[in-house]
């Protein structure tokens, strides 16, 4: 470039003077002497290089990016085919011995050892009450008394038959007597004096005696009879407690009109329980119904909102038969109750500790469903898989118990591939369960 031009210089107007700092205004531009439109002699060379320049890196950058993708591409190639013939990975599980039975919770309810609704025997008006709900009564207890005017007359029209029959029997015993005494005048008498037909005439006579007394004794029978029924229907004017117990109940009062029945459309009198012990029925599932088929085996009952108590009891009886519409099995549990603290008609949880059915606990991702049947897919020492048929002991939802075929310790796959074959090479991804299947520790892994 060339030094700048002095002071006295004349061409020095006709050069670029800058502007100074900031905008420059129109005086200031008058001052300075105007904008210069001319230019140095190599401003074309040095933009062809700075073209070119660009140009090159352009091309470089170019150049770079496809080597760049290249030897990607390469390596993704690479990295597929190495992972194609390598082992496919698999979670793996250790097979559990099954040391300790399975817990089996399930709702009941409680019913009372006795229970009975007791309906009047015979038609009339309530003469009065003498124990209300709540209290406890023993058996015999009077509960009620019962007006009953029509079966009282009744009662006492059987009495007085009953005393006409009996006078009726006492004129038949004479009369009889008297035709015996006759009879045998006439058949001792001798030949001669008196006729064979009047002989005849007086057997007849006796025969037919005996014959009405016959009649009136039988009279009396079916007279006594009635006077029985009548009175034992008289003894239920008394309503009396059937056993030992707690009135829950009480529909009657004084002056209510009672009919003798137990039909829909008559009223009870009385409802009355006996709670000591107590039955708490179970519809124990399909599963488990062949282990509660056994007499004996404890439960603890737990109650609603008493989470301290715990009631034990055991299994006394069962149905023995498969609910066709539940798929469930009746059970029922005895339990003594003499405090009362459980009540007919509660919610419970009853806990039964099953029996161990099967020798190994695995959980459910390790089985695996085919047509053939369950089967798991284990893992041998060498790496290698292979599939065995097993028989499912019990079935817990999220483990299962399982039958001969799998011994403690076998390393099984959970959620195994189906493009995984019999025999095929695996590798591990929890290498940790392979080293404490070594030490003998039997961990299992979650699926």
């Amino acid at each position: 470039m060339q030094p700048p031009a002095s002071r006295s210089d004349p061409s020095a107007t006709e050069r670029f003077v800058p502007p100074p700092q900031g905008i420059p205004d129109d005086t200031s531009r008058q001052e300075s002497g105007g904008v210069s439109t001319r230019f140095e002699p190599d401003t074309g060379r040095r933009v062809k290089k700075a073209v070119m320049i660009a140009a090159a890196m352009l091309i470089i950058g170019f150049i770079a990016v496809r080597i760049d993708r290249y030897f990607h591409a390469h390596a993704v190639a690479s990295v597929a085919r190495s992972d194609s013939h390598a082992a496919p990975p698999v979670d793996i599980v250790l097979a559990k011995p099954v040391t300790v039975g399975q817990d089996l919770v399930l709702p009941g309810q409680t019913a009372a050892w006795y229970e009975s609704t007791i309906y009047a025997r015979v038609n009339g008006y309530v003469a009065s009450w003498l124990v209300d709900i709540g209290d406890h009564v023993k058996k015999g207890q009077l509960l009620a008394t019962i007006e009953t005017p029509e079966l009282d007359a009744e009662l006492a029209a059987s009495h007085a038959a009953l005393k006409a029959s009996q006078a009726q029997v006492a004129a038949r015993e004479a009369e009889s007597e008297f035709a015996e005494t006759t009879n045998e005048r006439w058949r001792d008498a001798p030949k001669g004096v008196v006729s064979e037909q009047e002989r005849e005439a007086k057997k007849a006579d006796y025969n037919a005696a005996k014959a009405r007394l016959y009649a009136a004794r039988a009279q009396v029978a079916l007279d006594r009879s009635r006077v029985d029924q009548y009175s034992a229907l008289a003894a239920f004017k008394q309503v009396r407690a059937p056993f030992d117990g707690i009135i829950t109940e009480r529909k009657i009062d004084v002056g209510n009109l009672v009919t003798a029945g137990s039909s829909s459309s008559t009223t009870s009198l009385y409802r009355i329980t006996q709670n000591d012990p107590l039955r708490v029925f179970v519809d124990v599932p399909q599963r488990a119904a062949a282990e509660l088929m056994n007499q004996g085996i404890s439960a603890q009952i737990r109650a609603t909102g008493s989470a301290a108590a715990v009631f034990s009891g055991k299994v006394t009886r069962s149905a023995d038969a498969i609910n066709p519409q539940a798929r469930t099995m009746r059970t029922e549990v005895d339990l003594p109750n003499p405090g009362n603290a459980l009540v007919p008609g509660m919610y419970v949880t009853v806990s039964f500790q099953l029996p161990a059915n099967g020798q190994v606990e695995v959980p459910a991702a390790a089985l695996i469903f085919r047509a053939g049947g369950p089967e798991v897919a284990r893992v041998g020492s060498d790496g290698k898989v292979q599939f065995v048929k097993v028989t499912i002991a019990r079935d817990d939802g999220s483990f299962l118990e399982l039958g001969p075929g799998i011994d403690p310790g076998d390393r099984l796959v959970l959620n195994i591939s189906s493009q995984i074959s019999a025999g095929e090479t695996v590798a591990i991804s929890n290498p940790s369960l392979a080293s404490a299947d070594a030490a003998g520790t039997g961990t299992a892994a979650s699926p």
